[in-house]
């Protein structure tokens, strides 16, 4: 079945190029698929590994390849100067960079170059998205297809709620994954709703996320999806006060009111089960951190992208730090992106973490509130607030790192940049033509 999943991967490029340029017309329905692929990829099998390490207890376990890198390959290869410009690639090349760097220190450097690899990936599905941001209506069609991936898992996640399940993933592996991935749903969709788009598809798009975050149970999830409604609501307002937008303020509200008493109840029957222990005051969360701290400050460069877990078990650093000997405490990685990923990359990867993700937001809500008038501004900022809960989100999560979240991140990443350039495109154009219709003085 692998052999037969590797040659569709590797046939779907050709098909998939073959119709981007036969079918203009029909692209958007790839801009669909961009937006639906992050949340259904993983329930459809459209991923395929062609090096295999599945017992490998870090976060990235093979040369992963998925439908939607050759979708995105394919609409790169259909756009003119893709790279040209392109703002953000920059701080994200950093961090790349800096993971790179920490291969040559990794004790088991193939298996670090698979993060590596998975990072190319990203970099790919952010410019194929700015690469078609200036199209009329494309950035769009990519929402319908995040709205479309979010109803999906608010319909599992409701069937799983309804079979027992008190903390529903979902499809995901894990429900703070599907958690940290509706971020990058909810936020861009509301904030185009703020901005006037009356899509049924876009507001089914938000309440099933919202309800999906609600039968997760995830703590974390749900605390940050609340502030980043907040942040949303005030930053839309703030951008540009209208009837329509209190309007969506008040019915956020109400339906708030309504989804409230269901997290609640998942809470409670999560913690009724036993799970409450985990609050204690040095719980495990604290063991894993007081053990990447130590790896930290034992290699300043990082043990290698992808080590932590092996590293924390032979070196000692999780029996030192108190952390649990059972299966799932030894294999889990410290709930702090920023922590995991000095561990493991050093302070250049800390560093350059850091700045991608206040770059990629300041830039952002930059443009946002510079061109008030532009209606591209509003999916920007909900784009960049969702970064901005997500880089605060990650100070107790690690799941940034795999490869699910790292593609909406990519998305909300290439809607930025590619308005961010596009609107550039614009105004030269505009001063250009302005020069052309002067009059010439004598």
């Amino acid at each position: 079945m692998r052999i037969l999943g590797i040659v569709l991967i590797l046939i779907s490029l050709p098909v998939l190029i073959w119709w981007v340029r036969a079918f203009p017309s029909q692209r958007k329905w790839a801009y669909f698929a961009i937006g639906i692929l992050p949340f259904t990829m993983s329930f459809a099998n459209l991923d395929v590994a062609f090096i295999n390490w599945a017992t490998w207890p870090g976060f990235a376990r093979g040369l992963i390849v998925s439908i939607l890198d050759t979708l995105a390959i394919a609409i790169l290869l259909s756009a003119k100067a893709p790279f040209r410009r392109l703002p953000l690639l920059g701080a994200l090349c950093s961090y790349i960079a800096a993971v790179l760097m920490s291969v040559f220190v990794s004790h088991q450097w193939v298996s670090s170059s698979f993060y590596v690899f998975q990072l190319l990936r990203v970099v790919l599905v952010f410019a194929a998205v700015a690469s078609v941001a200036g199209r009329p209506g494309a950035v769009r069609w990519i929402a319908f297809g995040l709205a479309a991936g979010a109803v999906f898992q608010g319909l599992v996640t409701i069937e799983q709620r309804l079979s027992g399940i008190v903390q529903a993933p979902g499809t995901m592996s894990h429900q703070n994954l599907l958690g940290l991935m509706l971020h990058f749903v909810t936020l861009p969709l509301l904030a185009l709703l703020l901005a006037g788009d009356r899509s049924k598809l876009l507001m089914a798009g938000v309440v099933a996320s919202l309800i999906a975050v609600a039968l997760g149970a995830s703590r974390g999830a749900v605390a940050f999806v609340l502030l980043g409604l907040g942040i949303l609501l005030a930053l839309s307002l703030a951008r540009k006060m209208t009837p329509h937008k209190w309007k969506i303020v008040g019915l956020a509200v109400l339906f708030l009111a309504v989804v409230g008493p269901v997290a609640v109840t998942s809470f409670g029957e999560r913690f009724s089960r036993g799970t409450a222990a985990a609050l204690s005051p040095d719980g495990e969360r604290e063991a894993f951190e007081r053990a990447a701290k130590a790896m930290w400050r034992d290699h300043p460069m990082g043990v290698g992208a992808n080590q932590y877990v092996i590293v924390a078990n032979s070196k000692g650093y999780s029996q030192n730090a108190g952390v649990i000997w059972n299966k799932n405490s030894r294999a889990a990685h410290v709930h702090n992106i920023y922590l995991l990923t000095a561990a493991e990359t050093g302070w250049a990867g800390l560093i350059s973490l850091i700045f991608l993700f206040f770059w990629s937001t300041s830039r952002g809500l930059h443009f946002a509130f510079s061109f008030r008038k532009d209606p591209r501004g509003d999916i920007v900022l909900g784009a960049s607030v969702a970064i901005f809960v997500t880089a605060i989100h990650s100070l107790w999560e690690w799941i940034f790192v795999d490869y699910f979240t790292q593609y909406v991140f990519a998305i909300a990443l290439g809607i930025i940049a590619g308005t961010i350039r596009q609107a550039k495109t614009d105004r030269r154009l505009l001063r250009l033509q302005t020069l052309k219709v002067q009059p010439t003085t004598r």
